[in-house]
């Protein structure tokens, strides 16, 4: 490996060069992990109070009076403020994440993480005392706020202090934690949903995983690869020994700290250095296709409103909100067979087979639901079949739990070089919240308009997307970071961009 030339691009601000396991790595990557709580929990509990009464009553009455026998099944919730309720997070999430890649590198990405958990905090508060719309809207901004910068520093955070061998594992933790945030907001909407106040309690208690998480981010050190790049090497020799659990860290340190001088001495801005050339396949995968692929599973549209979906086909409100609770779980219980596949068999191979999981079982509920309910949405879906429907989105979760949920936050954080990485995780967050910002502004009214061949629009793009992935995406599996980018110069597609950089250059001449 190169020291002295371009080829240390990238940091070796990994869990030791011998990928030792420590107990300090653990708990420091399980409380980096813990952002995703505020994440899933907000993504878990928007779904549940849409459908509680009061709620709708107080907010939303127009929804209520579409509930009448002669109901159309796809268009009960069919109202673009009540929507905007839940997509109004994602524009604030937008804005957020493009200006965290900036934060991350003046303050570093610790603080970040602590700057998104008390926005988070406040935006809780906020909505659980809501008198009207106006604050609903307010709180859901500044959750979006928090989201968009933990959902920026968090991974990248993850995969700089895991081992090389074991970093897939350690970064899927935060898509495990995203999991236990949605079923635990499920859990607390089935709880709450029969008393009046429930919405507030439901909406208030985000303040709880905010708060661990918060708490816990103030008893863990920055990422060494920040703490060089912001010129605190006493620190930064300080944590290595720390998370490796030794006192000879001096040869990492020093390749740490060469590799951050070799980017310094490019001085380049990152939002230009991403569009150059040799760039240009972490530009297009990590920047933008995956992030975006991620969203058109359709796996947050369906998050957000399990409640009402099971609801819609057939579900009463108790039995619509344990569906989504047992959705939650299923998709909870397939990140940990992630976790253990991920280092073993490789990003591909889990990606395309949960691509092709979750397309037979989109198109298995399109079938279902336009057998049972006809083509204008009027007709009976009987219990029978709204199990069917129930087993078959199971599958779906099972099948984005193990491939693009995890893999969508572990990839963009381990294909970037170093002095592009949080550019290009902000980059890749601003497309993942815009996506999901028109995907959530507009999934109840396809709902309405297209009825079961909305899961058939799902559908089809991720059969796209494992397409995409077979073609031209290489295997990362047990790379460490700062070797990463050699696997563009081995693609048939990708090398034609890479060959002749100086960093690849700088490699073959060592």
């Amino acid at each position: 490996m190169a020291v002295g030339g371009f080829a240390v691009d990238g940091p070796l601000a990994v869990a030791g060069i011998d990928g030792k396991i420590t107990v300090s790595v653990v708990i420091t990557c399980i409380v980096a992990a813990s952002c995703g709580l505020i994440f899933g929990y907000d993504i878990g509990i928007s779904g549940g109070v849409t459908t509680m009464a009061p709620f709708l009553n107080k907010f939303f009455p127009e929804v209520l009076r579409k509930g009448g026998p002669a109901k159309n099944i796809y268009c009960v919730y069919d109202s673009q403020v009540l929507t905007a309720f839940t997509s109004s997070l994602y524009i604030a999430g937008l804005a957020a994440s493009l200006v965290a890649s900036r934060l991350a590198k003046t303050i570093g990405r610790r603080n970040v993480m602590l700057l998104g958990g008390c926005t988070f905090f406040a935006g809780s508060a906020i909505n659980g005392g809501a008198v009207n719309v106006a604050m609903l809207i307010l709180g859901r901004i500044l959750l979006g706020f928090g989201v968009g910068f933990t959902n920026q520093s968090a991974p990248i955070y993850l995969s700089e202090i895991a081992p090389p061998k074991w970093r897939g594992a350690f970064s899927t933790g935060f898509q495990f934690f995203i999991g236990i945030g949605v079923v635990a907001s499920n859990c607390i909407n089935y709880a709450t949903a029969k008393h009046s106040w429930g919405w507030r309690l439901s909406l208030g208690l985000a303040i709880v995983p905010a708060t661990i998480m918060t708490i816990g981010t103030l008893f863990i050190s920055d990422s060494p690869t920040s703490l060089v790049g912001r010129n605190r090497v006493d620190q930064a020799r300080k944590s290595l020994v720390k998370i490796r659990g030794k006192d000879d860290i001096e040869a990492e340190l020093a390749l740490l700290i060469k590799a951050t001088e070799v980017a310094r001495a490019l001085n380049e801005e990152p939002f230009v250095t991403i569009f150059q050339r040799q760039y240009r396949p972490q530009l297009l995968i990590g920047a933008l296709a995956v992030p975006f692929f991620q969203q058109l599973t359709g796996i947050n549209i369906i998050a957000f409103y399990a409640p009402v979906l099971f609801q819609s086909v057939g579900f009463g409100n108790d039995s619509a909100l344990i569906a989504a609770i047992i959705l939650g779980l299923v998709n909870l219980g397939s990140i940990l067979v992630s976790t253990y596949m991920v280092d073993r068999h490789g990003r591909r191979f889990l990606f395309m087979q949960g691509g092709i999981q979750m397309v037979i079982c989109q198109v298995g509920v399109a079938i279902v639901l336009g057998v049972t309910t006809g083509t204008d949405g009027n007709g009976h879906i009987s219990k029978s079949y709204a199990i069917l429907v129930l087993v078959l989105m199971c599958l779906y979760a099972a099948g984005f739990g193990w491939s693009w949920g995890p893999l969508s936050w572990l990839i963009p954080s381990e294909i970037f070089p170093m002095k592009i990485r949080p550019t290009g995780q902000s980059m890749g967050l601003a497309v993942n919240f815009a996506t999901t910002f028109v995907l959530s502004q507009t999934f109840l009214t396809m709902l309405c308009h297209f009825k079961f061949a909305t899961f058939l629009f799902y559908g089809s793009w991720i059969l796209v997307m494992t397409i995409f992935v077979t073609l031209f995406l290489p295997e990362t599996k047990g790379i460490p970071l700062d070797q990463v980018y050699t696997v563009w110069a081995k693609h048939w597609y990708w090398r034609r961009f890479v060959e002749g950089s100086p960093k690849v250059d700088a490699d073959e001449n060592e």
